[in-house]
């Protein structure tokens, strides 16, 4: 079982190897950007199914989309009413998106930043990383740390012991015990911006208003 400490896990991060952490939906399966064809090896991805790349902040995955003023500014207000949360938006890439993220290059990218106190803890001191949930494709997503370890014995994850004293440092409160779901379980929300307006994707743990 790949349980390591988060200096490791950040050494992971840097060495593009793959790792896990828990987020507000299912735990993510991730790497570093540039590495994101690891991810489509590891879980036998289809590559039109484009990664998602997320971010402790709106402000640190700005640099990966590109708009107008206007477009811009509508993204912002976005970003404000529902992250962090489970909503992914599908916004234009600039050329900072690796073609690893999205093979197919479509030209668009979906960002997300999770409300999940961990998951933004690790990302401030990672930046933004590709990621997707943790299974083989067409398979349920895994729900619990253990069932990962056990699953994908190659992905880093961090010690039950390193959880809890971040976790309870940033909370006031202990994690969840590894053999326990650590989200809702539910997907994110997709929304895809059209130049005009906001599209549905994905209805999914956000109810948008649009």
């Amino acid at each position: 079982m790949a349980d390591v400490t988060l200096e490791e896990w950040l050494d992971a991060v840097k060495g593009e190897a793959l790792v896990s952490f828990p987020t507000d939906t299912v735990p993510a399966l991730a790497v570093c950007p540039q590495a994101g064809d690891r991810i489509y090896q590891l879980k036998q991805r289809s590559q039109t199914k484009p990664l998602i790349l997320m971010g402790a902040t709106w402000s640190q995955l700005r640099p990966y989309v590109l708009g107008s003023a206007t477009d811009v500014t509508q993204w912002q207000q976005m970003a404000d009413r529902y992250w962090p949360g489970a909503l992914t938006l599908v916004l234009p890439a600039s050329d900072r998106v690796p073609p690893a993220i999205n093979p197919q290059q479509t030209g668009t990218i979906g960002l997300r930043v999770p409300n999940h106190p961990l998951a933004r803890y690790l990302l401030e001191r990672t930046g933004p990383l590709a990621t997707t949930s943790v299974n083989r494709s067409g398979q349920p997503p895994l729900e619990t740390m253990a069932a990962i370890t056990q699953t994908f014995p190659s992905v880093q994850v961090l010690s039950a012991t390193t959880l809890a004293q971040i976790y309870l440092a940033l909370t006031g409160q202990p994690p969840p015990a590894a053999d326990r779901p650590q989200g809702s379980g539910q997907p994110s929300t997709v929304a895809r911006w059209t130049g005009h307006g906001w599209e549905i994707l994905r209805q999914g743990a956000v109810t948008l208003q649009i």
